[in-house]
């Protein structure tokens, strides 16, 4: 004890009650609180010690001190004069399960004259009683740490047979009653018809978006919010919430248990995890285009320097000799002659690399060409176009489905109100009874919501007839050649940047990647099945904009 503590008096005379359950399900139950209260009170009333106050954790674990009424308790113990004398405990394990944190707190509580009684751990102040305590608290300690992983284990087996081991279930999905074990009822995730039609509009909204084209985070939260699309718990979607779902691997039916430790604040090695097969609601190809995309869009990538530059292959174009961007030289009076120049030459000279240097007209027209020939050939186009003409019908035909249950859900809550307002017309029930208040709020709201989401679902299949023709064929081949060809820059450079990943110069070749989603979207955005508009919403841009007032910079004059 420190010199400065206060003297823990022996027989306490006024005492805080702490009582605290592991679960909300013990809590809920009543299994262990009152239990504890009876026998904490009855130790208090043998002793003649009056009970000051009493705090009660219900559901929360003694491995840390991250406990509403266990700091609430230590604030009061902390007050000058304190309150009480003791805290009563039933045992050292319901105040801790830490050893270190037991001993802490002890220590604390004892500068503030006050003293941990256990009334089934009865100990003294002596120096035997304190190694005794110290021993049982590495028990306790290593009593939860068993706990924890044999529930876990189970927890993880349970996983392993398919079964839902509790908590939220991801957006898209419910909790289903599934087998029953003996007095437990096992449960599964399916998913739910509520939500999975919005699940399949965000991953549509990312791939290839609307008619601007590709949406991000930001722009798909835009889009939900603004038409009254709720996250599972009611409130607004947000950048975090819609990339949580595009990320997920449970929507083409692999949910992934275990993941991280939120105790320690990292991700598990993949050993431990435990992958599970669900219901999918998302494609797997589908699934793989939007994390390429996502990937393809952090600026971890493409710096925005790239992205913004005024080169058309700036930022995708390298030396196949040493793998260094090919970058921009100027030459000749007023940057008449521009080039394309390997970096490393640049910098190194020509020990870093032989290099090689190339008229930035001449590699601009030669990638233009080869994308017209190669990939906007008739053949090329039409298998890219039926693809996405099948996908869309599939689309639209879940939409009729949905609209279908909707307009059903909609009519059963309005049929269910029909008939509770003829109950209490037949005076069968009372209109001030708040349960039925309650009710036929509820079924109001289950009809106004599924009469919302059947009009916006239905204003969303209303979708042009399209067909693929020689004509239409032809005329989408044009369009998109004619935005390639274009030379204002915007259009130009953002799609090409698009459609091609990486341009490697050599000597003798010029090879090309790129990735066949990113060529249908781009190609969609630029002609449309039907001539649409140009996706330029849908592609990444670094756009600087001056800040309405004055600054630490000084704005330039107009």
């Amino acid at each position: 004890m420190s010199a400065k503590a206060k003297p823990v008096s022996a027989i306490p005379r006024r005492a805080a009650l702490y009582l605290r359950v592991s679960t909300g399900r013990q809590a809920e139950n009543d299994l262990s609180i009152p239990d504890q209260r009876r026998q904490l009170q009855s130790y208090c009333q043998a002793k003649g010690i009056s009970i000051e106050a009493e705090f009660v954790e219900p559901g929360a674990s003694a491995t840390d001190d991250r406990r509403l009424e266990f700091q609430r308790m230590m604030d009061a113990a902390s007050q000058k004069p304190a309150p009480f004398d003791a805290i009563v405990v039933h045992s050292f394990s319901r105040f801790f399960r830490d050893q270190f944190q037991l001993e802490f707190y002890v220590r604390r509580l004892a500068k503030s004259g006050i003293r941990l009684t256990s009334i089934t751990q009865d100990l003294g102040d002596d120096p035997m009683s304190v190694m005794m305590r110290q021993i049982m608290a590495l028990f306790d300690e290593y009593q939860s740490k068993e706990n924890a992983k044999h529930t876990l284990r189970a927890m993880k087996e349970n996983a392993r047979q398919g079964y839902w081991n509790g908590s939220r279930p991801p957006y898209g999905y419910k909790i289903v009653a599934s087998e029953q074990r003996g007095a437990r009822m096992k449960k599964k995730i399916e998913p739910d018809p509520d939500q999975t039609e919005n699940v399949r509009l965000m991953f549509r909204l990312a791939l290839v978006g609307n008619e601007h084209g590709p949406m991000g985070g930001r722009q798909i939260a835009n889009f939900l919010n603004s038409r009254g699309i709720r996250t599972q718990t009611g409130g607004r979607w947000g950048v975090g919430a819609v990339h949580q779902v595009l990320s997920r691997t449970t929507y083409i039916g692999l949910h992934r248990f275990n993941v991280y430790s939120w105790r320690k604040k990292l991700e598990k090695p993949d050993d431990e995890i435990v992958e599970v097969a669900v219901p999918p609601i998302i494609g797997a190809d589908e699934f793989e285009a939007v994390q390429e995309m996502m990937r393809s869009r952090s600026p971890q990538f493409k710096a925005p320097r790239f992205v913004s530059a005024g080169t058309l292959l700036g930022g995708v174009c390298f030396c196949a000799e040493c793998g260094g961007a090919m970058t921009l030289r100027t030459s000749g009076k007023g940057a008449q002659y521009r080039y394309y120049t390997c970096c490393t030459t640049a910098r190194q000279g020509k020990t870093g690399c032989k290099g090689r240097t190339v008229p930035m007209d001449e590699l601009n027209d030669l990638v233009v060409s080869y994308l017209e020939d190669r990939l906007l050939a008739p053949e090329r186009i039409e298998i890219l176009l039926t693809g996405l003409l099948r996908r869309r019908e599939e689309r639209v035909e879940r939409q009729r489905a949905r609209i279908t249950e909707l307009r059903k859900q909609a009519a059963d809550a309005e049929g269910k109100l029909t008939r509770l307002y003829e109950a209490i017309e037949n005076g069968l029930a009372q209109p001030d009874d708040q349960n039925l208040k309650g009710r036929i709020a509820e079924l109001m709201r289950i009809r106004d919501s599924a009469r919302a989401d059947a009009d916006r679902a239905d204003g969303r299949e209303k979708e042009p007839d399209a067909r693929i023709s020689p004509e239409a064929l032809s005329r989408f081949a044009d369009a998109a050649r004619e935005r390639l060809r274009s030379k204002d820059g915007s259009f130009r450079r953002h799609h090409l940047q698009m459609l091609v990943q990486r341009i490697e110069v050599g000597d003798d070749e010029i090879r090309i990647k790129g990735s066949k989603t990113k060529l249908l979207q781009t190609l969609v955005a630029s002609g449309g099945v039907s001539g649409g508009n140009s996706a330029t919403n849908g592609v990444r841009s670094f756009v600087p904009n001056w800040l309405r007032e004055q600054d630490s910079n000084l704005r330039p004059f107009d």
